[in-house]
């Protein structure tokens, strides 16, 4: 109690008082100038020259490199499907948490991503290897195959 009687009602919580920030992505042609839109444009150039990279090799290891080409594509056409929703404005026609999906989106891409790149990098790693293919004995990828399959995992790493 104070000095004239009457009770000093608490300080309010600062916590309840400030409210919570809400971060919007931008549509249109200004999604490009946010870190959202410039993850997704690295996504489609680089998805694309891993695809270009594994596709031009001669995938001597089709188990590995069929899933590195997997990712590829299905991120590179879900990367453009993405951008293309923002650039038209349709996500403002979309009612979703957009900061949501695109947070969930870029994860799940970086995760798969992430295994493609240490599958590409196993199969790289056994270049060495030798195979014996009708009665000769030759290395599973040739020095050309090699370069192209090293280019490949370094440019999927960033993703």
């Amino acid at each position: 109690m104070s000095a004239g009687g009457a009770a000093v009602p608490p300080p309010p919580n600062p916590a309840v008082s400030f409210p919570a920030p809400r971060i919007t992505l931008p549509a249109g042609p200004d999604i490009l100038r946010t870190y959202s839109g410039a993850f997704v444009c690295l996504e489609i150039v680089l998805g694309g020259l891993v695809w270009i990279l594994v596709a031009s090799s001669n995938v001597p290891l089709p188990l590995l490199q069929g899933w590195v080409m997997f990712v590829s594509v299905t991120a590179f056409f879900f990367s453009l499907l993405f951008l293309g929703l923002f650039l038209s404005g349709m996500v403002t026609q979309i009612d979703a948490n957009w900061n949501f999906l695109d947070f969930v989106y870029h994860f799940v891409v970086f995760v798969f991503y992430f295994g493609a790149f240490l599958l590409e990098a196993a199969a790289t790693s056994l270049h060495d290897l030798q195979c014996n293919t009708t009665m000769t004995v030759k290395p599973l990828l040739g020095d050309n195959e090699y370069n192209i399959n090293v280019a490949a995992t370094t440019w999927s790493l960033p993703l």
